[in-house]
């Protein structure tokens, strides 16, 4: 298992920022992938989608969730569909994306990393 950290988001979001304050503080190593310059693959979809809940990494509270038509909204309720949207528009994916070897987890939160860096 790697023990390499990818963190993956969009540089100007609070959390992300937030969450690469917190591991540049703790002086823990990570390689930062950003979905607007880099984007995301299927398979980085998929794959996260083994450990975290459809419901969790698809962000359903922002403003792009909030303008896609309802057409879009009822797409992602199956998951090809979700994978489908978060590809074509990222902002729809829950950041930042903490990758570690088979350790996935969406969202920040200190304790939660702070657990999954110990």
């Amino acid at each position: 298992m790697s023990k390499s950290i990818t963190l993956y988001g969009i540089p100007n979001c609070d959390t992300v920022k937030k969450a690469r304050t917190w591991l540049d503080e703790q002086q823990i190593g990570y390689v930062f992938h950003d979905f607007k310059k880099q984007g995301v693959s299927e398979d980085d979809l998929r794959r996260w989608l083994k450990h975290v809940p459809l419901e969790t990494l698809l962000n359903r509270k922002g403003t792009t969730w909030r303008k896609l038509t309802d057409a879009d909204k009822a797409r992602a309720e199956q998951t090809d569909g979700a994978i489908a949207l978060m590809r074509e528009n990222t902002s729809l994916i829950k950041r930042p994306v903490f990758e570690r070897g088979n350790t996935v987890h969406a969202g920040f939160s200190a304790d939660t990393y702070a657990a999954l860096t110990a």
